[in-house]
């Protein structure tokens, strides 16, 4: 168990140490069933009071909502309001006509156009992110395809993942271990399910503010993330 390349073992979290530790999977596909495949990679690593990560894109993969672009037909406001969202380095979001109707599906197309015109009236005034408390935060875990992403996710559109605090309930159940279910990059964490209310989403954030897995060349969407006590081996 290393880190990725580029990323650290550990961090510090609030005066405490904690190492994470990226578990490489094979590809996840559509009909799999994510909690016996986090039993299966990460049992006989686990001890007590360890914390499973999970990636939330190979959960929506394994639920079936990920979907190539070919397949995927953008309605008009999907490729006229796509225009207008910012781009970002770090993911497409709704910044493409495929991922703008994947949000319309989910969201319909009333709550899409309130978010979008609530958006534009407080965007001068320095205010960010009623969009997305107008049409659900889930939103913003929809996502595109980007050149860096695993093939054959490189040409996908995916949804949010759906109840993600029961399928987080399922694979703590497995495996015996609380489990958070996590939408992270480079920009930040969100906190899409839990297995347990006691995991904060603050020391979440914080201990993985850095985004320690990878999807790409790493395929490590789980992760074990273990407190590292004074003298005590990791």
């Amino acid at each position: 168990m290393k880190p990725n390349p580029g990323k650290n073992l550990f961090i510090d979290v609030d005066g405490e140490k904690w190492a994470r530790y990226p578990i490489k999977t094979h590809v996840i596909k559509p009909g799999e069933n994510i909690a016996e495949v986090a039993e299966r990679y990460v049992k006989g690593l686990l001890r007590e009071g360890d914390i499973v990560f999970v990636s939330e894109k190979v959960v929506a993969i394994s639920q079936g909502r990920a979907f190539p672009i070919e397949e995927i037909k953008p309605s008009f406001w999907a490729k006229f309001l796509s225009k207008f969202v910012t781009k970002s380095p770090y993911g497409i979001g709704l910044g493409s006509p495929w991922t703008m109707e994947l949000a319309i599906r989910e969201a319909g197309l009333f709550r899409i156009l309130l978010g979008a015109f609530v958006s534009a009236l407080t965007k001068p005034l320095g205010i960010k992110g009623l969009f997305y408390k107008v049409v659900g935060k889930n939103i913003a875990s929809i996502d595109g395809p980007t050149p860096y992403t695993l093939p054959p996710y490189n040409r996908y559109a995916k949804l949010p993942p759906k109840d993600p605090d029961r399928v987080a309930k399922e694979i703590s159940s497995k495996i015996n271990c609380r489990v958070v279910i996590v939408d992270a990059n480079d920009l930040g964490v969100s906190v899409l399910g839990k297995s347990h209310d006691d995991i904060k989403e603050d020391f979440v954030k914080k201990v993985f503010r850095d985004n320690p897995i990878g999807q790409s060349s790493e395929q490590t969407p789980i992760c074990i993330v273990r407190r590292v006590e004074d003298g005590g081996t990791p």
